[in-house]
């Protein structure tokens, strides 16, 4: 479970969606941080006036009090200063020590897939931990996850995000299961010892066995484009997590095309690891109540 959990908070239910899923994935002795970026854009900031700047922070700190009452949650309240709401919440991320930031899609599309508005986009992009996206509506979802899956190639992202399902599993008394996309090189669909239909039944049937070796773990696989395949797997889960792979400059993870895509498709909450997430110590948690503007000073 995550000791340090943010959640970024935005004038829609898709907050109400982030902060339901944020409330299971967090531990019994964590700190809960709802967070609005205030924008201050340089070009647009030198005709701001104070007066200006602070009635729109005061309104941003309103709607965190009406989020966290709503919500019913003991939060700390913040209001981050950035040029935009992803670097907001990523300096955030960074200066609390945060483990996880979730955020909420803009809406529900055809089948039930998130389609990510523009700030949850940015949040995903460059985000410093572990990132969760709650799809529209999931607020209203049973309070109790009966299985949480892996996206699964055998590297040491996938590696690790199966490490923290499966201690979320044991946690939250869930199911655990693991799919893995088989897919196959331009070169092998021309030649080969083998004819495609069985090439790929012997791949797919590998790659069931490699999982199934764990021992506690439901093993799937196909033959597919990942982020596809994952998404179809997605529809069965109450939670999809995920590894990474690439980073950024100073160590911020830039998600790859498939975790982008499938954030785009999953049926569930997608929770996407970096390499090496590790959960950082609990923070003392701030006692509930009315912040002054220097407690919520970004």
């Amino acid at each position: 479970m995550f000791r340090q959990v943010v959640v970024g908070v935005e004038e829609d239910k898709g907050s109400r969606d982030a902060i339901a899923i944020a409330r299971k994935l967090l531990a019994g002795d964590g700190a809960f941080t709802l967070a609005h970026v205030y924008t201050r854009h340089p070009q647009v900031y030198r005709g701001v006036s104070p007066t200006h700047e602070s009635s729109e922070r005061e309104r941003a700190l309103e709607l965190l009090e009406r989020t966290r009452e709503e919500g019913g949650v003991p939060a700390n309240l913040r209001v981050p200063v950035a040029h935009s709401v992803g670097r907001g919440l990523h300096e955030l991320c960074e200066e609390i020590g945060a483990d996880l930031l979730v955020v909420g899609s803009s809406r529900r599309g055809l089948l039930g897939r998130v389609l990510m508005g523009d700030d949850t986009r940015a949040a995903l992009n460059g985000a410093p931990c572990a990132i969760a996206i709650a799809p529209a509506g999931y607020v209203a979802e049973p309070a109790t996850m009966r299985e949480i899956g892996v996206g699964y190639d055998g590297s040491p992202e996938s590696e690790h995000a199966l490490g923290l399902a499966r201690n979320l599993a044991l946690e939250l008394g869930a199911e655990l299961s693991a799919f893995e996309a088989i897919t196959l090189p331009s070169t092998a669909l021309s030649t080969g010892p083998l004819p495609f239909d069985e090439m790929v039944t012997t791949l797919v049937t590998e790659a069931r066995d490699r999982i199934a070796a764990f021992g506690d773990v439901e093993p799937h696989a196909a033959y597919g484009h990942p982020a596809e395949e994952l998404a179809v797997y997605s529809a069965s889960l109450d939670l999809l997590v995920t590894g990474s792979r690439g980073y950024g400059p100073i160590g911020r993870l830039i998600h790859g095309s498939t975790s982008q895509e499938l954030a785009r498709r999953a049926r569930c909450p997608l929770l996407v690891l970096p390499r090496l997430a590790t959960a950082t110590e609990p923070l003392e948690v701030v006692e509930p109540g009315r912040e002054t503007a220097a407690e919520v000073r970004g």
